[in-house]
């Protein structure tokens, strides 16, 4: 097996690096009531393969936004 698997901890820290703020309680409540990322368990720990972080976050990302001062006045 090569796939890296990351405690819940380290998932949110995974994240939080890449600019992500999240925390894992954060992980554990989406965990528990749905909408967070995929993970499996190992005995009684919830872990998380990056890629499956990396997907989720992509999905919640929006799309880059301009402000109203960055648009040519008419």
């Amino acid at each position: 097996m090569k796939q890296k698997f990351l405690l819940r901890s380290d998932a949110a820290k995974y994240l939080n690096e890449k600019g992500l703020p999240i925390t894992k309680g954060t992980l554990a409540k989406l965990a528990s009531v749905g909408g967070g990322p995929k993970y499996r368990l190992f005995g009684n720990k919830a872990v998380y393969a990056p890629l499956d972080l990396d997907e989720w976050a992509g999905e919640r990302l929006g799309e880059p936004r301009v402000t109203s001062a960055g648009r040519a006045s008419r």
